[in-house]
This record gives structure tokens, C-alpha cells and sequence, in this order.
């Protein structure tokens, strides 16, 4: 159990978009145990709610909310970033968790198909999310934007073209809200920052049940991977900003 009111979180405000997913669930938890408020996106409501009811639970009545939000939206996403600030007084982070995956046998087969879906799911909702919420990070005396990519952005296969140059273009657009950070913040120390967690691939408790024999090699836990979120507010801005926290081996 996390010390709440008094964990290195206290005080602070964190939405979490793609909060309904395995990776989702483990962040939330971990965030509203180190004393965060905790406000969850997902585009199934059923799959949001069982989220945040378990991290509400396991981390013992810690605030821990949960919106249903389209992220393909931009002025929805818009009017959730102004409700928390609202809400809540502040906005502290925003950890990026939306997923998907489509690939392909072969560079041959790719489907352009796949690209359309992965460039609405991989992109389109970074765009959204940033430029929703990048004013209001910036306010804060530590705001953090936090990307989870995947290695195959700097080393696409031939079968996941779209996949690996969807995650690219989200990096970039990550990276180029990390040099607004860095302008906006000026001559003073930097407190806001835009940071990027490279991960080969996720693995969870319930696909270690389903594949017993199955290695995982290189993939990191959702667990730790929550941890590593959490670990963002621990660093200096001027630390994490703009740069990849690999927790997978680099490429």
C-alpha cells in the first residue's frame, strides 16, 4: 500500500487516457497510491469503471475518477483537460496509455487499412491529448506529459511499417511539445516537461496465465511500467524532457 496523503504524489493531479487497459489499470492504481488524484479516460465505459473501482479499492479511498471521453475528439478532449482543472484546481500530468496494434506476415501484405486505424488511435489522440492539455502542464510547478512508445519506432520490422511509423509520429509530436516546454519555460528553471517510456511490448499477469511457458522476453510488466510513470515526477524536467526512458533494451 502506498501512503497517500503523504506518498511522493500528494497533492497532485493526473489524468490518465487509455485507462480501461491492463496498462491503464496498473498506472491508476499505482498513481492514486502514491497520493495522486487520478482522473481515467477510456472510450468503454464498462472496461473505465472496473478501473477505477479496483485502483479506488486497492488503494483505500484514494480519489480516483473516471470519464468517458472520445480522445478522436479534439474538442471533447478539450472540454475534459478544462473539467479537471476546473474539478480540481490544477492538471499535473497526463499520462498517454491509448494502444492498438495491427500488423502484418510480411512489408508486402502491409494494409494501408491498418495505417488509417493506427494513425487515428496512435496519433490523432496524442495530438488531442497534448494540445489540450499542454497549456495547463505548463502552469503547473510540475507538469508532465508522459508517451508510452514501443522500440519498433526506431527499429521497424517489415511487417509493422504502419504500427512502428504511427509510434514515430507520436514521438514526434511528443518531442515537439517538449521544446515548447523549453521555450515557454525561458530563462527559469524548467517545471513542466514531455517525456517519452520505450517499451519492446507489455506483458501482464492474466497473457503469463493464458501462455504459462511463454517467455516474454524484453517485455516489461505493466507494473513496472507503472512504476516508471510514476517515477517521471520524481526526476527534474529539465531531466526527462524531450528525451526516451528506455525500459526495454535500446536498439
Amino acid at each position: 500500500m502506498g501512503n497517500g496523503a503523504n506518498g511522493a504524489l500528494s497533492g497532485a493531479v493526473i489524468a490518465v487516457a487509455g485507462a480501461g487497459g491492463p496498462a491503464g489499470r496498473a498506472a491508476l492504481l499505482r498513481l492514486a497510491e502514491a497520493g495522486a488524484t487520478v482522473v481515467g479516460a477510456d472510450n468503454d465505459p464498462q472496461r473505465l469503471s472496473e478501473a477505477v473501482d479496483a485502483a479506488r479499492y486497492a488503494a483505500g479511498g484514494a480519489t480516483v475518477t473516471g470519464d468517458t471521453v472520445d480522445l478522436l475528439d479534439l474538442q471533447s478532449t478539450r472540454d475534459w483537460a478544462t473539467h479537471i482543472e476546473k474539478d480540481f484546481g490544477r492538471v499535473d500530468g497526463l499520462v498517454h496509455l491509448v494502444g492498438g496494434w495491427r500488423g502484418s506476415e510480411t512489408f508486402t501484405k502491409t494494409s494501408l487499412d491498418d495505417w488509417d486505424f493506427l494513425e487515428m488511435l496512435l496519433v490523432k489522440t496524442v495530438q488531442h491529448t497534448s494540445l489540450a492539455f499542454h497549456e495547463a502542464l505548463q502552469r503547473s510547478d510540475r507538469g508532465r506529459y508522459v508517451l508510452i512508445s514501443a522500440s519498433g519506432a526506431s527499429r521497424p520490422t517489415a511487417g509493422n511499417a504502419a504500427y512502428s511509423a504511427a509510434k514515430a509520429a507520436a514521438e514526434a509530436w511528443t518531442l515537439a511539445m517538449a521544446d515548447f516546454f523549453r521555450k515557454a519555460g525561458g530563462a527559469e528553471e524548467l517545471t513542466s516537461a514531455a517525456t517519452i517510456l520505450v517499451v519492446k511490448a507489455l506483458v501482464h499477469d492474466a497473457m503469463r496465465a493464458e501462455r504459462p511457458n511463454a517467455k516474454f522476453a524484453g517485455f516489461t510488466d505493466v507494473k513496472d511500467l507503472a512504476e516508471a510513470i510514476e517515477g517521471v515526477w520524481s526526476k527534474p524536467a529539465a531531466e526527462v524532457n524531450g528525451n526516451r526512458l528506455w525500459l526495454t533494451e535500446k536498439p
